[in-house]
């Protein structure tokens, strides 16, 4: 194929290849040339021209098929319009002549067609220039039309269409001919052809005027004609033509006419009348029609009516919204008036007159719901309002005539109906559309929309009351605030009005609608409402039978409320349950023999109302089970109504019928459906003994039908599986016109479903896709309930049953004959074929030899129907039959049989019913495993596929061979070459007419290149040619006109995209996307957004460039309807997003955009940050935009917001007119995605100093703190907009706003931060939250923003706080009130919602102010010290931080009740199930009992920070004891144990406030350890830690300690509990703050010992010491008890811990070859911090022990603080210790001097075990020599550690003593200063312990050595400041000697040193010279000499004498100090006095 890609076609390499390859090679070409040639100079392609011009013309004649001569068309033209044209005339006159040819055979098609199309596009790309050769072009053309066929006119229609738009003006000469031609081909046999002559036409009346002026009546009816017998494409594409011209005709200026024509303009009445008339009396001559229409006998067709709505909805879009808003009066009220009496045969019949009321709502809800922003939308809704009241008026005059006869007949009412039916649809849709959006409109009392749907219930029509109803279930789901308003309403006209029949039915409707949408308002309804309802429906039940003229309305109400009461589920039911039971049971007789006499009594209206009312109680039953499945146990099935009864009147219907006549056909048909329904619905064990019964009357139903309808359209495509479906055509495909396009697929004799037919429906979901629901009338939908039923049964039946049944059913099918025998055919192969699907379901079998016979008799039988959709069940059944029976021999007979039957048939029904047969056979087993039978599938589907005789048969047996390549798999391999060479020949010849043939070519390939997979990514010659082929395949299909088979197209890419990336061209794909991205057919589009979505996953950017070039650099026949070129694909999204319908399509833009935004947000941040800013513009649209509080900032904050009022008013700058609300719901949630992308993208943004550096560095940087002001002023439009929904949006962008850019210094004004200076946006967002008619969930909301800013800090000053503060104070307020004062319009969890968040609020706000205060005490607490006046400026510094707190100090006595409170309820909601009998019977505080499983989310919401402000107050009021005397709380003395009991003794008690503080102590620390126990895997973080903090804030006070501590076993639980926490979370935040809580709990149970020691001591105070008990665990064995020690338990928790961070540590590790030994790991800080805070822990250990038990716990504690020792002592380069060794020494002081090591009983063996310890380190130290990393300092500390802090008996054994000498010596040799000086300061230590046995023997070792080092230094100065630190250190140490060294000793020591410090002097001169270090040296000398001088005079007199030397080297060395020395002296002594007495104050500091 490499060999096609060069400028002229190689032919040499043409030559050699095969006949198809040479089609292949061709295309390739020609595609290379297309893309080669607009990028090739203009010079080179002159060159090449005329031979390129040979070989092109030259393949003229080689028949190339369609997709190749369009191709040829288009190079040719590109070449002569860059090239010379001057041979142009002789192509054009080349192409006329083979036109002109006689030659007529079929092989010489191709090329004429080819002619055809060249001369298309020659005139389209060149136009004027080929002059006047056109005419005889076009008369050629046309003239060759006359005979030419299907194929031919296509083409020609197609390439007139490109002439005239060639040519434009140019043209005229011609139209008139092209007109006369286009008008035959628009009424041709074939669709294609019609669809191209639309085309043409549409192209002609650009510039033909005549069409939409003089000719217009004719265009008009012209296009009537065409709809007749139509399909899907051409009622499209005429549509589009007849929209266009008729708008045209409306809109053109008269100008344009010339004054030839005495033309006048055409009005919309015109317009209207003209589309009206055709929509009425159809496509026959006006004449003719009148006359039909005297004589009763016209009807028009479907087809045509569907035709002209498409057509209304084209002709109002292409005037579009602007024009629609303008007229929209004129345009409703004719649209309605189609409906209307006006016109009586348009709405005769049930069936035209729900077709007629379909079409008009479809017209509306594309005009209106399609085109109109919300504000156009709501003044819709007032004129649709206004249409209602004046129908309404003239009823009512109707009704109001005395005459009851002429008062029912009036034309008005019955004409009124239909009209009001499509006027309240609308008027629901539109408001279900706009969501709250909608609560202006309802509010305005003009227009009175409630009013005026409410009058209407009342209307003497039925569908008009149901149709009322659903209209106010519509408002009701729009705005939840109106559902118990409107229950209210209705209940009260429901009982006030009960004897009015209409009243009756209509209001029961309308609750029971209103019921029906509470399950769509999640803040649901009081639940009192329940029991309302009950009622009434009881006393409806009860006196039905008072009053014969309304008993039946009666009836049916009561059980219509008690049916749509189910839907509020179990909660509510279960109240009622006992009740319904005893109406269920009394409405069945009780027994047969009770039936029987019901059977003689009573007459025709008895029987009517009594099968109603058992209808309807089965309709309760089977609500109840579908809604309340948890109340159906075993004892309520038994109760059920009597089961069997229903059954046995089941079986009298036909008897019953006969017996009274026709006026009972109808209940008893609603009676079976009924009941089928419910037994469908229940388990087939409750009626198992009825089973014989109802199986019985299934059969007749199935096979004796009433109605001879062929439902086969509602009942077969269920059970076909969907891939299949694509066979039969669009019109059982998704569309945009599917709610119209449905009627078109049922026979003319059925109506599609409405309301009416089933009251039912209108509390139950909508079905998929539908607005309203659509029952199907009873007729047909018995059928379907007994196709159920029978699926449901069969597989539950016994197998002799089965086989009698499956009989029964073929017989009957035998039995019949033609149309009904179809029918019966058709009810029994969709019953069985539902059987199989349950029987597959539970995994069930089929039974013996026989039945499987009669199955497969039936199936086949179907499989060769007439009807094709039969043909594909039966398909599908023998898929399932093969699933049901798995047994491989049967499965291979079944292929058998189709083989046999395709090799002999020859009939287009057997060959596609059977090669569909053989695709599906292996669908449900796995795949095709046998390759013998898939080469026999393969072979016989390829001859098939080349049978051009039959379209039909081609496109089924591709089809099948997708489905075989999906099945085969890997198997397939063999053929894939063979297949792919099959699929291309065919599309490169198949016409383009075939659509579905091309269709499935595409699911071939596409199933094709998924079996080739990953595999595509090869390099090896076959695997190129295989994916050139694959991409060879996609360009054919890409350029076919029908837009499924572009779709197919677009989906192979994506498929080779995924498998095989870098073949696929990705701008030419993007290209083609954008193209279609507003393509008419849904498909289409969902193909495009779907690839898409796959592309924008890996590329995103690319995808987002190329889809902006391709839009710059578009050729001219690429307008999308999106401005992609302003706002890029991501803004053409958005906007499809707004406009689209289609539910699924709106998820996969919504994805994709997400997609963007997180791989392009941070990059491209302007350009989303306007997208959505531009979205969310529009929420200011509304003008009822909330003011904003500009107190601070007046002018500027007005001027901001009316700018964003008034900048959308210019149409330029704003892409977006009117996004819905959904839209910009959709763009909040994206800005809030932006700021976590930036989250994780850099800090710069969120750093405004940083950000601005780096902004003026590179321009192009962006940083979202430089947006900060669109960030709030956009969560500040959409938290004040009408919609509830982007209300709580906008304040969910806000609370993360001011999380995330609280803490941002404002760098201009120093101590502020950024965010201050929106104080008042933020204020005006939230106030309109807390409005008394706000929803609860936005004042839930707001709570949590409100806490948030309060919290953030970013205000300081108080005033300004108090605004915001001001909105929680009056929540609170409101919380005050209590249960009470409830909002009755919702469900009363409702309030539990929004008060626990404003408790949760309060408490994040104290928990802050108590931090604050906190933190600020901690940082001041040294300024109380300092000053006298202490009082007033400690008020000054701490008054930002406590003035928060004083904030909340004034309703701290409220909120801390009411926190407690929500804890004590939310402790009973967390109690296991079985102890739900003690829950208190009324509920909770805060929640009712009824509601407890609504209220339960909103506590584990909150209780967290609830908890832990509830554990701070506690503490802050240190659990304190009411004192009566003082009448005030007693702050001064917490409770401790000692003191107890002498308070309580002195004062009785009613609850003493030790048992409530008991209490509160209990309920804290219960919810916390049940919670902490085990936390749901998706426990949030936050709450764990505020758990922790609580039960750290609780051990903070002495009170709850004592109790702790005092309580063993409960403190070891409560460690258990952390321990596990610690090994199931990682989070270092969580395990720090455990630790932190079993620090306290460990110094609780110190306190308790040591206050048990105090108190023993106080008591046996005269005793002797011995005979005290011992305190502290261990007792006097020193056993410690898993499970029961406190300290085991500790032990355990900080093992884990360390061995966690540590796994050294851990003995059982170390020989594994995970850890190798002497590796040191360096910590991360948190681990760090970790380890430091165990080792605390771990040294505090013995202190809860007694002596022995100290001793048993002391090995490992020793070994674990040894083993970090040893395991981190590390050398960092800086010289610091860190964190972990400084905690593991310290632990080691707090260990070894603790008072255990002293006491008598232990002491021996603490001694034996520090040595031991002791050893431990030294051999550390030599087992690391091969190490360097080792860190002496360290170690030499721990060492220290041990000498200063043990008893001396335990370091001075000699072994010991000797070997840390030696270590001591070692580090003194050191090279590095650091190490020697650290070396030096502990010797320091050491050398002054006071016991001289531990301190001489270091002494004499090592002070010889230090003093040598000194003597050294005369020689080698200091070269820098740490050797001079050595040197200084080393004369302090001796100078420490000195002072302790005994007096005999002491003079030699003196004699010794003083030379030392003499030689560091120098004399004047060396001085000026010298370096610093020596400068400073000889100060510090100086210095010494000076004090040690006059210590020891009589040495250093004696010295002085004995060396002249050193004297006369001090003297000069005085000298020259004596200056400095002179002036220092003079300084201190000036004032004597004053200095001491500032040296005492700076000491006392």
């Amino acid at each position: 194929m490499e060999l096609a890609h060069s400028l002229l076609l190689n032919e040499e390499a043409y030559n050699q290849l095969g006949g198809f390859q040479k089609a292949e090679f061709i295309f390739e070409w020609l595609q290379y040339l297309e893309k080669l040639l607009p990028v090739t100079s203009r010079a080179d392609i002159r060159e090449n021209q005329k031979k390129l011009v040979e070989q092109l013309t030259s393949l003229l004649n080689n028949s190339p098929g369609p997709p190749t001569r369009r191709l040829l068309a288009k190079n040719l033209a590109v070449i002569y319009s860059t090239g010379d044209t001057f041979s142009v005339y002789q192509t054009i006159d080349k192409c006329n002549e083979l036109i002109r040819s006689k030659d007529d055979s079929p092989s010489y098609l191709p090329t004429k067609l080819a002619a055809v199309v060249c001369l298309g596009y020659l005139y389209k790309k060149l136009g004027r220039i080929l002059g006047n050769s056109f005419t005889d072009t076009v008369g050629n053309v046309l003239k060759a039309m006359k005979n030419a066929e299907s194929q031919g006119r296509y083409e020609i229609m197609l390439s007139l269409q490109n002439i005239l738009n060639g040519l434009g003006a140019a043209a005229i000469p011609c139209h008139r001919d092209v007109y006369k031609a286009a008008r035959s081909c628009l009424t041709d046999r074939s669709m294609a052809v019609r669809c191209a002559a639309a085309k043409c036409l549409l192209e002609l009346q650009d510039e033909a005027v005549f069409m939409w002026t003089t000719d217009l009546d004719s265009v008009v009816t012209l296009c009537f004609k065409s709809f007749e017998g139509s399909n899907y494409d051409v009622r499209l594409a005429v549509s589009k033509l007849l929209g266009t011209v008729l708008a045209r005709a409306l809109t053109s200026k008269q100008t344009r006419v010339s004054t030839k024509h005495n033309f006048r303009r055409i009005s919309l009445e015109e317009v209207m009348e003209l589309l009206g008339t055709g929509f009425l009396r159809g496509s026959c001559g006006f004449l003719r029609a009148s006359g039909d229409m005297l004589k009763g006998t016209s009807s028009v067709s479907r087809d045509v009516r569907v035709g002209i709505t498409q057509a209304y909805v084209v002709f109002v879009s292409t005037l579009g919204a602007k024009w629609l808003e303008r007229n929209f009066s004129a345009f409703l009220s004719h649209i309605l008036d189609l409906v209307s009496q006006s016109h009586p045969k348009a709405v005769q019949s049930p069936v035209d007159a729900i077709g007629c009321r379909r079409c008009v709502s479809f017209i509306l809800r594309a005009t209106v719901g399609g085109l109109l922003g919300e504000k156009a939308q709501i003044a819709a809704a007032k004129e649709i309002c206004q249409a209602i009241w004046k129908l309404k008026k003239v009823v009512d005059a109707a009704m109001s005539d005395s005459n009851l006869e002429t008062r029912l007949n009036t034309t008005d009412v019955t004409g009124s109906q239909h009209v009001l039916v499509c006027a309240l649809q609308e008027l629901g849709s539109l408001i279900q559309g706009l969501g709250t959006t909608a609560a202006p409109l309802l509010q305005d009392s003009s227009t009175g929309v409630l009013e005026a749907v409410i009058s209407v219930i009342l209307h003497p029509s039925i569908s008009v009351r149901i149709t009322a109803a659903w209209s106010l279930r519509c408002i009701a789901v729009a705005l939840p605030s109106y559902v118990s308003l409107l229950l209210d309403r209705c209940i009260e006209r429901l009982t006030t009005l009960k004897s009015s029949p209409e009243a009756v039915t209509g209001y029961s409707f309308a609750v029971a609608a209103l019921l029906g949408a509470v399950k769509h308002c999640p803040l649901g309804i009081p639940h009192g409402k329940g029991k309302v309802i009950m009622t009434v429906a009881e006393e409806l039940l009860c006196s039905a039978s008072q009053n014969g003229r309304i008993s039946l309305q009666r009836t049916q109400a009561g059980w219509l409320l008690i049916a749509a009461l189910m839907t509020l589920g179990p909660a509510v039911v279960q109240h009622h349950l006992p009740r319904m039971l005893l109406l269920w049971k009394c409405i069945f007789p009780s027994s047969p023999k009770d039936l029987e006499t019901e059977k003689t009594r009573g007459d025709s209206f008895t029987w009517q109302v009594t099968l109603e009312g058992r209808a309807g109680a089965l309709c309760a039953i089977k609500s109840f089970v579908s809604h309340c499945g948890g109340l159906l146990t075993d004892e309520v099935i038994q109760r059920l109504p009597p089961l069997p009864s229903a059954v046995d009147l089941l079986t009298q219907l036909s008897s019953i019928y006969k017996s009274y006549g026709n006026a009972l056909k109808t209940p008893s048909t609603i009676y079976r459906h009924k009941l089928y329904e419910l037994l469908a619905v229940l388990p087939p064990k409750t009626y198992e003994g009825s089973f014989c019964a109802v199986l019985k009357e299934l059969v007749t139903d199935l096979t004796v039908p009433d109605s001879q309808i062929d439902a086969s359209t509602f009942l077969l495509p269920p059970l076909c599986h969907e891939n299949d479906l694509i066979l039969l055509g669009p019109l059982l495909q998704e569309t945009d016109h599917r709610f119209i396009e449905e009627q078109l697929l049922l026979g003319s004799s059925i109506a599609s479903g409405s309301l009416e037919y089933d009251p039912h429906a209108i509390y139950e979901k909508a079905g998929k896709g539908d607005s309203v629901p659509k029952p199907l009338p009873p007729a047909l939908s018995v059928i379907s309930a007994a196709t159920r039923l029978f699926g449901v049964m069969f597989s539950h039946i016994a197998e002799s049953h089965r086989l009698q049944a499956l009989e029964q059913l073929l017989n009957s099918i035998k039995q019949t004959k033609g149309s009904r025998q179809q029918i019966v055919q058709l009810h029994v192969v969709s019953a069985f074929s539902t059987s199989l699907k349950h029987l597959a379901n539970c995994k069930g079998s089929l039974g013996s030899e026989e039945v499987r016979r009669s199955a497969l008799a039936l199936v086949m039988g179907a499989l060769e129907s007439n009807n094709p959709l039969l043909r594909c069940a039966a398909a599908e059944c023998l898929a399932r039959l093969a699933q049901v029976v798995s047994d491989s021999a049967f499965t291979a007979g079944l292929a058998q049989v189709s083989f046999d039957k395709l090799k002999s048939a020859r009939d287009v029904v057997s060959r596609t019913g059977h090669s569909l047969a053989l695709g599906c056979l292996y669908r449900y087993l796995g795949g095709i495993g046998s390759t013998q039978h898939l080469n026999a599938c393969v072979g016989i589907l390829y001859t098939l596929s080349q049978d051009s005789t039959s379209p039909d048969v081609q496109a089924w047996a591709l089809h099948s061979l997708s489905l075989i390549v999906d099945l085969a798999g890997p198997l397939y391999h063999v053929h894939v070459e063979p297949t792919l060479s099959l699929v291309l020949m065919l599309l490169l010849t198949v016409p383009p007419a075939y659509t579905e043939v091309h269709q499935s070519l595409g699911r071939c390939l596409n199933t094709l290149i998924t079996t080739l997979g990953p595999e595509l990514q090869g390099s090896s010659t076959t695997v190129s040619a295989l994916r050139t082929s694959c991409l060879l395949g996609c360009a054919v299909m890409q350029d076919n006109p029908d837009c499924l088979v572009q779709a197919q197209a677009i989906s192979c890419l994506q498929q080779l995209h995924m498998f095989a990336p870098r073949h696929v061209n990705l701008s030419n794909l993007v290209s083609c996307l954008c193209m279609n991205l507003c393509s008419s057919y849904l498909l289409l589009r969902r193909a495009v957004v779907s690839c898409l979505h796959q592309l924008v996953q890996r590329e995103a950017a690319e995808v987002s460039e190329y889809a902006v070039a391709s839009v710059k650099e578009s050729r001219e026949d690429f307008t999308p309807d999106v401005n992609i070129r302003e706002i890029g694909l991501e803004g053409a999204l958005l906007g499809l997003l707004d406009k689209e319908l289609d539910q699924r399509l709106c998820q996969d833009i919504k994805e994709t955009l997400t997609h963007m935004l997180t791989s392009m947000a941070v990059e491209k941040l302007s350009f989303w940050l306007k997208l959505c800013k531009d979205v969310l513009a529009a929420s200011a649209d509304f003008n009822t935009v909330a003011s904003v509080d500009t107190t601070q900032e007046e002018e500027t904050a007005k001027v901001d917001d009316e700018s964003v009022l008034t900048s959308d008013s210019d149409d330029r700058f704003h892409p977006f007119r009117n996004p819905r609300w959904s839209t910009r719901v959709f763009a909040a949630e994206c800005v809030c995605k932006i700021i976590s992308q930036c989250e994780n993208a850099c800090s710069a943004h969120f750093d405004i100093t940083l950000a601005q550096e780096r902004k003026q560095r590179d321009s192009r940087d962006d940083f979202l703190v430089l947006h900060l002001a669109d960030l709030v002023r956009m969560a500040f439009m959409a938290a004040t907009d009408h919609s509830d929904q982007l209300r709580l949006s906008g304040l969910q962008t806000l609370q993360i706003v001011v999380r995330k850019f609280a803490a941002i210094p404002e760098p201009e004004f120093p101590g502020h931060v950024i965010l201050e200076q929106y104080q008042a946006n933020v204020g005006a967002a939230l106030r309109p939250a807390f409005a008394p008619e706000t929803p609860p969930d936005v004042t839930a909301k707001a709570c949590q923003v409100c806490s948030a800013w309060i919290a953030s800090g970013v205000v300081s000053d108080l005033n300004d706080l108090r605004r915001v503060h001001q909105l929680l104070v009056s929540s609170l307020v409101k919380v005050q009130a209590g249960k009470e004062a409830q909002n009755q319009q919702y469900n009363e969890s409702t309030s539990t919602m929004e008060i626990l968040a404003v408790l949760k609020a309060w408490a994040e706000v104290y928990i802050v102010a108590v931090q604050k205060q906190k933190n600020q005490t901690d940082a001041h607490n040294h300024c109380l010290k300092i000053a006298n006046s202490a009082e007033e400026s400690y008020r000054d510094v701490t008054f930002s931080a406590s003035g928060l707190l004083d904030l909340v100090q004034a309703d701290l006595g409220t909120l801390s009740k009411l926190w407690l409170a929500a804890l004590q309820d939310f402790a009973l909601l967390t109690l296991p199930s079985e102890y739900a009998s003690q829950l208190p019977a009324e509920g909770g505080t805060f929640y009712t009992a009824e509601t407890i499983e609504n209220a339960r989310p909103h506590y584990y919401n909150s209780w967290a920070l609830i908890l832990y402000a509830a554990a701070l107050w506690l503490t802050s009021t240190g659990f304190v004891v009411v004192d009566p005397d003082e009448g005030v709380t007693n702050l001064s003395r917490p409770v401790t144990p000692t003191t107890m009991c002498q308070d309580s003794s002195t004062r009785p008690l009613v609850k003493s406030p030790e048992d409530v503080n008991t209490d509160r102590f209990h309920l804290i620390l219960g919810i916390s350890v049940e919670f902490l126990c085990s936390p749901r895997l998706d426990a949030a973080m936050e709450n764990i830690i505020a758990c922790l903090h609580a039960l750290q804030a609780l051990f903070d006070v002495p009170w709850p300690r004592s109790k702790i501590g005092g309580d063993q076993e409960l403190g070891v639980e409560l460690l258990n509990v952390l321990h596990r926490l610690i090994l199931t979370r990682e989070s270092p935040d969580i395990q720090l703050a455990a630790l932190e809580v079993v620090r306290l709990v460990l110094f609780a149970a110190q306190e308790h010992v040591k206050e048990k020691r105090r108190s023993a001591e106080v008591d046996d105070g005269a005793a002797e010491k011995e005979t005290l008990p011992e305190f502290g665990e261990g007792k006097d064995t020193g056993g410690l008890v898993p499970g029961k020690s406190l300290v085991f338990a500790t032990l355990e928790l900080c093992v884990c811990i360390l061995v966690r961070q540590l796994p050294q540590l851990n003995p059982k590790l170390t020989c594994s070859p995970a850890v190798q030994p002497g590796k040191h790991l360096l910590l991360s800080e948190d681990g760090s911090r970790l380890v430091a805070a165990a080792l605390v822990i771990l040294s505090d250990v013995p202190a809860i022990c007694s002596p022995e038990g100290s001793v048993s716990v002391l090995p490992t504690i020793l070994y674990l603080i040894i083993g970090v020792l040893k395991e981190t002592t590390v050398k960092s380069r800086d010289g610091q210790l860190p964190l972990v060794v400084a905690a593991s020494l310290q632990a080691l002081k707090g260990l070894l001097s603790s008072p255990m090591s002293r006491a008598e009983k232990s002491r021996t063996a603490w001694t034996d075990l520090l040595r031991s310890a002791l050893v431990s380190v030294l051999d550390c130290w030599d087992q690391d020599k091969e190490l360097q990393e080792l860190d002496e300092v360290s170690l030499l500390t721990a060492i220290t550690v041990f000498v200063m802090s043990t008893s001396p008996e335990v370091t001075t054994v000699e072994c010991l003593q000797k070997r840390c000498i030696e270590k001591f010596k070692i580090t003194l040799d050191s090279k590095d200063p650091l190490v020697q000086y650290k070396c030096y300061q502990l010797l320091h230590s050491i050398f002054q312990h006071p016991n001289k046995t531990v301190s001489y023997p270091y002494i004499h070792s090592l002070a010889p050595s230090i003093v040598g080092k000194l003597q050294e230094t005369e020689k080698a100065k200091p070269e820098n400041a740490a050797e001079l630190q050595v040197i200084q250190e080393g004369i302090k140490v001796v100078t420490a000697l000195t002072a302790t060294a005994e007096e005999e000793h002491r003079a030699h020591l003196v004699a010794c040193f003083l030379p030392i410090l003499i030689s560091f002097l120098l004399d004047e001169n060396a001085l000026v010279s010298a370096t610093n270090s020596a400068k400073n040296l000889h100060e510090f000398a100086l210095q010494n000499l000076m004090q040690i001088g006059p210590q020891y005079s009589s040495v250093f007199k004696k010295l002085m004498a004995s060396s002249p030397t050193l004297k006369a080297r001090l003297e000069s060395a005085v000298k020259g100090n004596q200056e400095s020395i002179k002036v220092k002296t003079a300084k201190h002594a000036k004032n004597p006095g004053k200095s001491s007495s500032i040296q005492l104050k700076t000491n006392f500091l």
